[in-house]
């Protein structure tokens, strides 16, 4: 097996989760300058900061056609396109409006990303890799947004305007990301599914050459008997049981609440008592946590499963969830110096980062037939970003009313309920060929 060359092609294409990531923090550099800059109130502040989550939701809805209509490594370069696009012209607009359309491309890619990247390397890697090889998307958005952050310090104060910088700095990992593209092949199951039968024969050589055709033989008869099922109707009556897996794991990734906490940490340390540097200082530790905990999460993915994963960051997250929910109740955050709930905080994206984060974008990839994976795809990552907007929206009004430990104490219930689709009805899918996962899952 030449895994060198699954492990380029993977590690170009999670160049795509790197861009992700960047674009998604980039903008924590920018948005006092820009409110400044165009003098917007907060309404007009707080549509142009999320106008690139709106394009993130559009372009995961969305994201699953070009895949299909156009395959896996064009629909990658028009992301590349995207990001590039995005980042020159949002650097360079001086027109407010101008500058929200070029930010919405961005999210855009972002979502489109979060679809074709995962389904690609999916498509490409062997069974007994694939979670490593997969979860490498997941490990470059962790690291795009540390860059990121480390990016625009270094770009405060290079002149009146760094802001321009700290964007538009973007432009070199996104024609990166456009050139090395054209050294990745297109995926092999993609262009069997289109009867370009030789052409996935040539790349499943590449990949296991001594496997190649057996693969093929495969993905013929299982691209076959779907079709005389549903064929592409991601709602057909068989595929019932993956869009269930890949919806559930979307929503209980975000009403884990892991979103509220990173958008929100400085604001949740504050309800503690700690003062602002402290609290700057201690969401930053957040990144390097959630970063160190997705790096080791690649080593076992594959030696563990990803059902033992999930088994594991569920019972880290309960536990951790209701002992902030606990402090809250109390208000005593007196222990550990005044640091109980950042260090509490700081387990629950350890267990996070080891299970959800870098389970989620891997188990959607592996559930779905040849024949509808990149709808599938869409469906879950369009579900994550939904929710992921709606808890990022009502998470500062539920803290206020509700305080902070009915708030934790609702994320923590939700983890209850976590454990229970892990333990009850999801499935293990590492070491085993996408072909063989559909018939499993798949009603024949």
């Amino acid at each position: 097996m030449k895994n060198s060359n699954v492990f380029f092609w993977s590690l170009v294409v999670a160049l795509g989760g790197f861009l992700f990531g960047f674009d998604t923090a980039v903008i924590s550099g920018a948005e006092k300058a820009i409110q400044q800059v165009w003098s917007l109130n907060p309404v007009e502040h707080g549509f142009t900061i999320s106008i690139a989550l709106i394009g993130t939701v559009f372009g995961a809805i969305f994201g699953g056609l070009p895949s299909d209509k156009l395959g896996r490594r064009q629909t990658l370069i028009w992301i590349a396109v995207l990001y590039f696009v995005s980042a020159l012209g949002a650097a360079l607009t001086s027109n407010w409006v101008a500058f929200m359309v070029f930010r919405f491309l961005g999210g855009l890619g972002v979502g489109a990303s979060s679809v074709t990247a995962p389904l690609y390397i999916s498509e490409v890697s062997p069974p007994e890799s694939r979670g490593r090889m997969v979860s490498m998307f997941q490990f470059n958005i962790v690291l795009g947004i540390l860059v990121a952050y480390l990016s625009n310090y270094l770009l405060t104060g290079v002149g009146s305007e760094d802001w321009r910088w700290m964007l538009g700095v973007q432009v070199l990992p996104a024609a990166v990301f456009f050139l090395l593209l054209f050294r990745v092949p297109e995926s092999p199951r993609w262009l069997i599914g289109q009867d370009r039968v030789e052409e996935g024969r040539r790349v499943l050589h590449l990949i296991n050459p001594a496997q190649a055709d057996q693969d093929v033989a495969s993905i013929l008869t299982t691209n076959a008997a779907d079709e005389a099922l549903g064929g592409h109707l991601l709602f057909a009556r068989q595929y019932r049981g993956p869009v269930l897996l890949a919806v559930l794991f979307a929503v209980f990734n975000q009403v884990s609440g892991i979103n509220a906490i990173i958008y929100f940490a400085p604001r949740i340390f504050e309800m503690t008592g700690l003062g602002k540097g402290s609290a700057l200082l201690s969401s930053a530790g957040l990144g390097l946590v959630n970063f160190a905990f997705t790096l080791l999460a690649r080593q076992f993915i594959d030696r563990f499963g990803r059902r033992k994963l999930m088994l594991i960051g569920s019972y880290g997250l309960i536990v951790t969830l209701g002992l902030v929910a606990w402090a809250f109740y109390r208000q005593d955050f007196s222990a550990l110096g005044g640091m109980l709930v950042p260090v509490l905080l700081f387990v629950y994206i350890a267990f996070f980062a080891f299970s959800q984060g870098a389970v989620i974008w891997v188990f959607i990839s592996e559930i779905f037939p040849n024949t509808v994976r990149a709808k599938g795809q869409a469906l879950g990552s369009s579900t994550h970003w939904v929710m992921a907007a709606i808890i990022a929206f009502t998470f500062p009004y539920f803290a206020e009313k509700l305080g902070g430990g009915n708030t934790f104490a609702f994320f923590c219930a939700m983890m209850v309920l976590q454990l229970l689709f892990v333990w009850r009805l999801m499935p293990e899918t590492k070491g085993t060929s996408l072909e063989q996962l559909e018939k499993t899952l798949v009603l024949h």
